[in-house]
């Protein structure tokens, strides 16, 4: 690159503040860029809770018996 009296070389002195960000930016999951999730989103997602396996359920009221048919 050739320089004038009207455009200097170029030193390079304002690259530092693009290659903080570029650095900044490289930190962040791909996944979070591509699919962000908001903050407000994720603050307000329950908390899992353990279940009882499928079919232990007793849908009879205590002390009363499965009705025949």
């Amino acid at each position: 690159m050739t320089s004038t009296p009207d455009a200097p070389e170029h030193d390079g002195s304002d690259l530092a503040e693009l290659r903080a960000e570029i650095d900044e930016l490289k930190a962040i999951p791909h996944e979070e860029l591509v699919n962000p999730l908001p903050h407000t989103l994720e603050e307000r997602e329950p908390t899992p809770e353990p279940t009882d396996a499928i079919g232990s359920e007793d849908w009879n009221a205590p002390g009363e018996e499965p009705t025949h048919s």
